[in-house]
């Protein structure tokens, strides 16, 4: 693999309860993003989830109106911009998926304008401050793709509290997981940040946990495979920021070098016998 050049866009995201509202959002985002680089300087641009609309649940109720095709407003944007700017882009929307509800999206648009391909959120959060599963349905596939000579996957938000689906990316050889998220300051907020930290450093993943701006929002983080007090995490604030990140090539095997689990890993966990005399 290469260096990857990145951008993590936590971005505030206004009231977007009608068409033409996502549209003036969609022409100010893409104008921030014009403003905070240039063409050629990153390999791969990221988005939150959702982040042509708000996440609320005025907008959830309005959500088959702001809802659109792969093809839609959101790709038209993100399409012109990523071949302005000769790179990778990855943002979120509602995907339309009629006669069915929409589905929570991202998709990955190339330097060339064209769809990569797309990742449906697998698991609808229904608790806290979150209540998708009335508004939206879940998906039914993983996508992984490459940028750079680096294997990237999506995941959206509640996916990372599941630790079989890290599991099956590491199986496919991933690099970097972009958990693009819309993380509210409820219940689950506390313990999402120590979730990137853990599934980075057990399969080995440079993992980008992006949020949206925001006093309700904000604590992105970035962890390139590895943590500790010499090299910690990057976590950000609650204001909006672009932050440029460098995933160095060959970070795994730098990584295990200091902290070798992944080449100590047993492969045969399932398989050892269990000793409980509590069982009689």
């Amino acid at each position: 693999m290469n260096d990857l050049s990145l951008l993590a866009c936590q971005v505030a995201i206004p009231h977007t309860r009608d068409v033409g509202a996502r549209a003036v959002h969609l022409a100010d985002l893409a104008q921030k993003i014009r403003d905070a680089t240039r063409p050629g300087i990153h390999d791969l641009i990221v988005l939150p989830e959702l982040s042509s609309i708000e996440y609320s649940a005025e907008a959830f109720a309005l959500v088959n109106d702001l809802a659109e095709p792969l093809d839609g407003p959101s790709f038209q944007t993100f399409s012109e911009l990523a071949q302005e700017l000769n790179t990778t882009i990855v943002y979120g929307f509602a995907r339309s998926d009629r006669p069915h509800r929409p589905k929570i999206c991202q998709a990955a648009v190339g330097p060339d304008g064209n769809l990569i391909g797309h990742y449906d959120k697998l698991h609808l959060a229904q608790f806290g401050d979150s209540a998708e599963a009335s508004a939206f349905a879940p998906g039914d596939h993983l996508f992984v793709f490459t940028v750079n000579g680096v294997n990237v996957a999506i995941l959206i938000c509640y996916d990372i509290r599941f630790p079989y689906l890290a599991k099956q990316l590491a199986q496919e050889q991933v690099d970097v997981v972009l958990q693009c998220s819309a993380y509210a300051r409820d219940l689950s907020f506390h313990s999402w940040q120590p979730f990137v930290v853990t599934r980075a450093m057990e399969y080995g993943f440079a993992w980008l946990g992006l949020n949206r701006a925001g006093d309700h929002w904000g604590g992105s983080i970035w962890c390139p495979g590895f943590a500790d007090e010499e090299t910690p995490e990057l976590v950000f604030g609650t204001e909006e920021v672009l932050q440029d990140l460098i995933l160095p090539q060959g970070f795994r095997a730098r990584n295990d070098a200091r902290l070798p689990i992944h080449s100590d890993r047993r492969q045969d966990y399932e398989k050892l016998p269990m000793i409980n005399p509590s069982r009689g």
